[in-house]
């Protein structure tokens, strides 16, 4: 095994944000130096890491130049040059998760054919290579997903007219039937290259109505111990499929009559797992540090009912952030904030996020409302 507690090691991060951010603080924990860069130069990650850059994460040039200034390279984004990972990789470059599996996950297309040809259940789905093709082809109403690039409820909508129809990008794209589902399900697998796996809690997602966005993460979820063990067993049968090192998110849907159907997996840390920091005995970076660093995993078992409440920016605010309310929502006892270090708001740009930890789930979820009916991400004027 590679000495990765060593003053010459380097962990290099592609991405910066939020997620990014919340890794550094167990880098520091575990003193690994890290270098990150983001196409922002305020990034989130800028002013906190050990060494940034600025540059396009889908430069091929740019990727493969910081490649060769670390040790071992890992994502918070999946939208990053797939073609100098590969090089990198080829040339000797310890990668995860591993480039092969990114080239899958990051195209839509391709990760649902993945899902079927490994026998993963998922919604029947038709890819479409532009908008003239989709439109000779389709029956409403369906999911339309853009194949990449999509992020936070962006490139997927529900079409149920010719109206809806109309105002979809010309871009290669995928469509899935619209599945009647009971709930939305999240389970993250940590795995690291000794094969060695661990499964997170199931946690149930709240939605925005129209935002299509995460409002709540609601852990454990309120479902029967066999949903539970189902979508434990789903969520390790794609994970074994894909044999990735790192994190790997799972999102389901629970049907009407209980099947679990996958929805689609993301390779990094994910923000069905930000309630960990608080709620579990691992959370879920210093987990995925574990997984990249083939170090024995963590316990992700939980040591109490946690709910995460998603901190967007309000509508009708563009600018320099405010976040109004903070000092009321601090007088409630187990809520901790999280906030992104993002200098500008603009709406349901995800801000920042508060956990509520609570041994009573009833009372967990009744102060996660109120939490986020008091709290107000806006800009000033």
């Amino acid at each position: 095994m590679k000495n990765y507690f060593s003053s010459n090691f380097k962990l290099g991060i592609l991405g910066g944000g939020q997620l990014g951010r919340m890794l550094l603080a167990e880098t520091q924990k575990f003193d690994i130096y890290s270098i990150i860069i983001d196409g922002d130069h305020n990034a989130p990650c800028a002013d906190i890491c050990n060494e940034f850059h600025q540059g396009n994460l889908m430069d091929y040039q740019t990727v493969y130049n910081f490649g060769k200034l670390v040790n071992l390279l890992t994502i918070e984004i999946e939208h990053v040059n797939i073609e100098a990972l590969l090089k990198l990789e080829e040339e000797g470059l310890t990668i995860y998760p591993q480039p092969k599996i990114l080239q899958i996950i990051q195209h839509k297309g391709l990760q649902k054919d993945f899902f079927t040809n490994h026998n993963i259940p998922t919604a029947k789905y038709d890819r479409f290579n532009t908008l003239l093709e989709l439109k000779n082809k389709i029956n409403f109403p369906f999911v339309w997903k853009s194949a990449q690039f999509g992020y936070d409820g962006t490139g997927v909508k529900i079409i149920r007219s010719q109206n809806d129809l109309d105002s979809l990008q010309d871009v290669e794209c995928i469509t899935e039937d619209l599945i009647p589902f009971k709930n939305e399900l999240a389970v993250i697998v940590a795995r690291n290259k000794n094969g060695e796996t661990k499964t997170y809690p199931v946690v149930e997602m709240e939605f925005h109505p129209t935002a299509n966005q995460v409002e709540y993460v609601i852990c454990p979820a309120r479902i029967d111990q066999k949903i539970v063990e189902k979508a434990q067993k789903v969520a390790l049968q794609v994970a074994d499929s894909f044999k990735h090192v790192g994190l790997l998110a799972v999102e389901m849907f629970q049907t009407k009559d209980d099947t679990i159907l996958v929805n689609e997996v993301a390779p990094r840390t994910h923000n069905s797992g930000h309630y960990s920091i608080e709620a579990s005995y691992t959370n879920q970076f210093e987990q995925h540090l574990r997984a990249i660093l083939n170090l024995p995993l963590g316990n992700p078992e939980s040591k109490v009912a946690g709910i995460m409440v998603n901190l967007v920016g309000e509508e009708g605010y563009s600018g320099d952030v405010v976040y109004k309310n903070m000092e009321e929502i601090l007088r409630i006892d187990g809520v901790t904030p999280h906030i992104y270090g993002k200098k500008e708001t603009r709406p349901f740009r995800k801000m920042g996020h508060v956990t509520i930890v609570n041994e009573d789930m009833i009372e967990a979820r009744k102060i996660a409302e109120k939490v986020k009916e008091t709290i107000r991400v806006i800009s000033l004027k």
